[in-house]
């Protein structure tokens, strides 16, 4: 798995574009995951990073099976404020055991109800969604608090997406090891492509 940091400069016009649209986002960072024009691009999740100074030095993260061609970023004159960051992570070395870990994730907490899906806003509802995921992905929440929301809207088309985004920052301990190595890999809940879903991990 490698993990890539990107820090955006926001004085680029595509860049303040991609980070006010996460399908915008989602298509410019697909660039450095296709073979060829016509090919489709390999999995990757990535999301933006929670800080306080988001506008002035704005960070991507990527997380994907295979190595991005980050080269391709050359021909975004001034989209970039650094060189692209990248490293290789062994998910059998970080997952071992039943290890406690602290963990980052920015998710679409969601229920489906007749067919429908509907965003899950309070806080309660939010925690008991983050805790039902662990149980189905490998891992028991010791602690959670959910530390960012937002409202994010998109266009695909003529179509306007809204997503409910919450961070969730907390402490999980790993109940079944090669659950959560899937869950690190093909990321939690809806809305993938949208920023959601991806897992980051800090050993205690």
């Amino acid at each position: 798995m490698y993990l890539s940091r990107l820090t955006l400069d926001p004085r680029s016009a595509q860049a303040r574009r991609d980070l006010s649209d996460p399908y915008d986002m989602h298509r410019t960072l697909a660039r450095a995951f296709v073979a060829g024009p016509d090919s489709i691009p390999e999995r990757f999740l990535w999301r933006i990073e929670v800080s306080a100074n988001v506008w002035a030095k704005p960070q991507i993260l990527v997380q994907s099976s295979a190595s991005g061609n980050w080269a391709v970023f050359n021909s975004l004159p001034g989209y970039l404020q650094e060189e692209v960051e990248n490293k290789q992570i062994s998910l059998d070395t970080m997952i071992c055991g039943d290890g406690r870990y602290r963990f980052r994730i920015i998710a679409n907490p969601t229920v489906s109800r007749q067919g429908k899906r509907y965003g899950l806003v309070t806080e309660t509802d939010q925690v008991e969604w983050i805790r039902r995921q662990g149980a189905r992905h490998g891992f028991v929440v010791e602690s959670v608090l959910p530390t960012a929301n937002e409202l994010s809207t998109s266009r695909k088309g003529n179509t306007r997406i809204s997503i409910h985004k919450t961070c969730f920052d907390g402490i999980l301990k790993i109940s079944q090891p090669p659950a959560i190595r899937n869950a690190l890999q093909c990321g939690i809940g809806p809305a993938k492509a949208f920023g959601c879903g991806m897992l980051s991990l800090a050993r205690l």
